[in-house]
């Protein structure tokens, strides 16, 4: 029996139901716990976290489940917990006012507010006495200076409202070239051309940054760029932050080396992660590449998949209360699993002073490529990954009989379709039906959460305790249709993407600058913020731009055209300043100012000639093939033959149909 249970006991989420027997008597998030707030005429507290926080785990232990806490906290306050994961729209906002009081952000997000939930005070992890103190005080200057805390929380108010916002359209002028060299330019200094990535820790693997500077290199013929991204990813593949022996990859890496990870895998990262490698496969060649996305599709079905076909969200990064325990070695461990391999595999995962971590233990990296291993073993590239696969799966098996790290099991819409779409790039890469039945499967059940009138849900089940998807979870859903549509042919994944656009239009967009907002029009939060600048995941309005532009293209739409134009108009002046923050932008500026190309496949060889394209090192083509003469849909208008032809268009113009791959691949190339 438990000694506390408070309301979050009915919740779903993993991480509201680690603090359902806290002795404070938490609430879970509606908006209506402000009018329990005024009722009361009560403060709020907001304490915003999820399930593989480490530092959410540590504020619990030391003030959440401390009955000298509770009681205060119980006494001067409506206790809110938060799942971010579910609602990133409160998580937005009040992270905003958190970043506006203090220059800083993170999790656990405390954020005390007004009765109204204008926020008033907030910040991240407190000690426990700091933790009182706070609450204290604020109770005190609640209790007697109230006019001037609802000043404050006035013009903290204001404030959030305005933060990244575009309500005013921007000129739209002629996209230059010199915009993305001056980007490169100021971006390139801070790469870090040892080690990869940034010259900083802790240092995070941004996909859409990479696929940016890829793309920008193979139109650039830059090779100072292109070199830095394969260095990246081949030293991110070889570091500690990528699980050797399972795959998946950390959410990310404290030091400069991509050695010592923080733990946590969460799905977002690697969802697009199998897309950025599948990618670079097609454009480096490197077994490396393959193995990366072979083994992170085997964790997912492992680990991550549920039974409907979707994917969790997140496992820990500590487990039996030691972070990274389920993944570390000791050399002990090792010799007693791999008996007479031992040596080599010592020197291939530098079981040395590099993978060392501390206590004894080991993180499993590599500082050899695989031609310099093979060659040092005297081994064919093929020999090396079935001796590693094979010591991998003796590891593998050894590390499963370990109490395990703690699994998040929300199935998010917007993540899934992450994922989706780097399943659906990887099987047009290698041609693996595996990740296509796979891709399927999370395709059909995405559309389970496709409301009536084209609402998606992103979390819970239809019919019980949904959570409304926010315009993250709409564009990630539309960007993996088109893809589903590229790889499969399937016309309906269009149509679907269509209805999704025309509903976010009419209920998340700004008319006036044509940005959308995260919310939709209906939102009862204090403020509708708009998410403009990228991140580990891309921001909602740059995916929307992008999906508009691609839509334009297959629906014959110019007006879709005209709206992307415009969104990327607005954000134009200054991304130069920020790379890292506007790559996924830069990609739609990269398709204005270089090109982009639609690739049409007919006739009975129509899925054929698509498949080579979709293999070959082309980042720049939206890719569709028709092997079945139906021209309902507008990229196929005109262009039905039993024979088989390509047509190869851009810029609204197109060549004249030829019939072969490499006809056609000479003109996407000149």
């Amino acid at each position: 029996m438990e000694k506390y249970t408070n309301d979050l006991i009915n919740e779903s989420s993993p991480y509201l139901q680690q603090h359902a027997h806290n002795p404070v008597n938490w609430i879970p998030w509606s908006p209506d716990v402000f009018q329990q707030a005024e009722k009361e005429d009560k403060m709020v507290l907001i304490s915003i976290g999820y399930s593989s926080c480490h530092w959410c785990h540590v504020m619990e232990h030391e003030s959440f489940e401390d009955e000298e806490v509770a009681a205060l906290q119980n006494k001067l306050f409506i206790n809110v917990k938060v799942d971010r994961e579910e609602h990133p729209d409160v998580d937005q906002v009040y992270m905003t006012a958190v970043q506006l009081m203090t220059q800083r952000g993170g999790w656990p997000l405390n954020c005390f507010t007004l009765p109204d939930g204008r926020p008033v005070y907030g910040g991240t992890y407190f000690q426990k006495d700091q933790w009182m103190h706070i609450m204290k005080s604020l109770n005190q200057t609640f209790q007697n200076e109230r006019s001037r805390m609802e000043s404050y929380a006035s013009q903290l108010h204001e404030g959030i409202i305005k933060s990244e916002l575009i309500t005013e359209p921007n000129e739209i002028r002629p996209f230059q070239e010199e915009k993305l060299n001056e980007m490169i330019l100021r971006w390139s200094k801070g790469f870090d051309n040892e080690h990869g990535g940034p010259t900083k820790a802790p240092k995070f693997p941004l996909p859409s940054n990479y696929e940016f500077l890829l793309e920008y290199a193979l139109h650039s013929d830059d090779e100072h760029i292109m070199n830095h991204v394969e260095n990246t990813l081949d030293k991110m593949a070889m570091g500690g932050i990528y699980d050797q022996i399972g795959g998946g990859f950390a959410r990310y890496s404290v030091d400069m080396l991509w050695k010592v990870p923080h733990f946590e895998k969460m799905l977002y990262d690697n969802g697009q992660l199998i897309t950025l490698y599948s990618t670079a496969y097609k454009v480096f060649q490197k077994p490396l590449y393959k193995q990366v996305v072979y083994q992170t599709i085997d964790w997912l079905i492992r680990e991550m998949r549920d039974d409907s076909g979707a994917f969790y969200s997140a496992l820990d990064a500590d487990s039996e209360g030691k972070e990274g325990k389920f993944y570390i070695w000791t050399e002990e461990e090792l010799k007693e699993v791999l008996s007479k391999e031992y040596q080599w595999v010592k020197a291939f995962y530098s079981i040395n002073n590099r993978a060392y971590w501390e206590d004894g233990y080991y993180i499993l990296l590599r500082t050899e490529s695989d031609k310099e291993f093979a060659k040092k073993m005297s081994w064919t590239i093929d020999e090396l990954y079935d001796n590693i696969n094979r010591v991998n799966q003796l590891l593998l098996d050894a590390r499963d009989g370990r109490i395990r790290p703690g699994l998040d099991n929300k199935l998010l819409t917007s993540w899934n379709a992450m994922t989706l779409k780097g399943l659906l790039t990887a099987h047009q890469v290698f041609s693996d039906d595996l990740f296509l039945d796979l891709a399927v499967s999370n395709a059909t059940w995405i559309k389970s959460r496709v409301m009536e009138d084209f609402q998606v849900i992103r979390s819970g089940e239809v019919g019980d305790r949904q959570i409304p998807g926010v315009l993250e979870d709409y564009a990630h859903v539309i960007d993996a249709f088109i893809t589903a549509f590229e790889t499969t042919g399937n016309s309906s994944y269009i149509e679907y993407a269509d209805s999704l656009m025309q509903y976010c239009l009419k209920n998340f967009q700004d008319e006036k600058s044509g940005m959308f907002y995260y919310t939709p029009s209906n939102s009862k939060l204090i403020a509708r913020k708009m998410e403009l600048s990228d991140n580990v995941i891309p921001s909602s309005n740059s995916v929307m731009a992008r999906n508009l532009y691609y839509l334009s293209l297959l629906l014959n739409n110019p007006s879709y055209m005209s709206i992307s134009k415009q969104m990327l108009a607005n954000v134009y002046e200054g991304m130069e300043h920020y790379g890292a923050g506007y790559s996924n932008w830069a990609i739609l500026l990269n398709h204005f100012v270089y090109g982009f190309y639609e690739i049409v496949c007919t006739g009975e060889s129509a899925r054929e000639f698509a498949e080579k394209f979709q293999q070959a090192p082309i980042t720049k083509a939206l890719i569709c093939y028709n092997d079945s003469n139906d021209e309902s849909l507008p990229v196929f208008s005109g262009r039905s033959s039993k024979q088989g032809r390509i047509y190869v268009c851009t810029h609204g113009t197109c060549h004249a149909p030829v019939e072969s791959v490499s006809e056609a691949m000479d003109l996407v190339i000149h």
